[in-house]
């Protein structure tokens, strides 16, 4: 990981990974209203591509960085006991963070859905970005603030407190008070992957630190995917505060699999 060469283990590279976590939520905030500014200026075609060329721009700057070059590696693949999903334990903070994923997807679908239910459509957009502005501020905070709790305490915590805040906004139906709910539920967002990729970075050999980082992307990904589509059928059925009541039991539930254990003992 690009990250963990530039930075020293410990506070550091929490730093990092904090200020990685707020740039993405910033991106998720503007990106829509400016690329909305363009399609409306313009055409959605071009809309495309411009964020295609964001991509790419963005892309080869990435790879083609001195960080990044410096990481090129000799071709050897990792031994196969140096894999992350034959780590003990790592399995189940994928599985926490499916939770955590579960919780984005839902929050990303119930959104809109209540907006439409109360007749401000074209609050969507501020309802997410209040989602997203929450997460960004719980990175910045997690980045700055010094924990002394081992990493397996943490991941729980903001698990379960994300899990607890999805139950909490499933009982919110004044819009401004479902705005400030999600905000609560994004305030675990960044702080939740940030835990993940410092425990990768932990019980992981180094060879396969960006294999691991990859694993917890997918796992709140697939999350995030599987949760999505499973809302639209709940939401359609049961509204959208029955669709979070529900994503926030799942959160819960998943977070009682930290290692918490095995994590401790990477940690000494």
């Amino acid at each position: 990981m690009v990250w963990s060469s530039l930075t020293t283990a410990g506070r550091q590279r929490s730093r990092a990974f904090s200020l990685d976590a707020v740039c993405e939520e910033l991106l998720f905030v503007a990106g829509p209203v400016i690329v909305t500014a363009i399609i409306v200026t313009t055409s959605p075609s071009v809309g495309l591509w411009v964020t295609a060329g964001a991509v790419l721009v963005g892309t080869v700057g990435m790879t083609s960085s001195r960080s990044s070059r410096a990481l090129r590696g000799s071709g050897e693949a990792a031994g196969r006991g140096d894999r992350p999903l034959r780590q003990p334990g790592f399995a189940r903070v994928l599985i926490v963070l499916l939770g955590v994923g579960g919780v984005l997807g839902v929050a990303e679908i119930a959104a809109p859905a209540v907006a439409e239910q109360h007749g401000a459509i074209g609050a969507s957009g501020w309802l997410l970005a209040a989602f997203a502005a929450g997460s960004a501020i719980g990175g910045l905070i997690y980045g700055h603030v010094h924990l002394r709790s081992r990493l397996g305490a943490r991941l729980f915590v903001l698990c379960a407190g994300m899990g607890l805040a999805a139950l909490l906004v499933s009982q919110l139906s004044p819009l401004w008070l479902f705005a400030a709910g999600l905000a609560l539920v994004g305030l675990f967002l960044a702080p939740s992957l940030i835990t993940g990729y410092l425990i990768a970075d932990t019980v992981v050999p180094e060879a396969s630190r960006t294999e691991a980082s990859t694993w917890i992307n997918t796992s709140v990904n697939l999350g995030a995917s599987l949760a999505s589509a499973a809302a639209g059928i709940v939401i359609d059925g049961a509204g959208p505060w029955f669709a979070l009541l529900l994503v926030g039991i799942v959160a819960l539930a998943l977070a009682a699999a930290v290692p918490a254990a095995r994590l401790r003992a990477a940690e000494a």
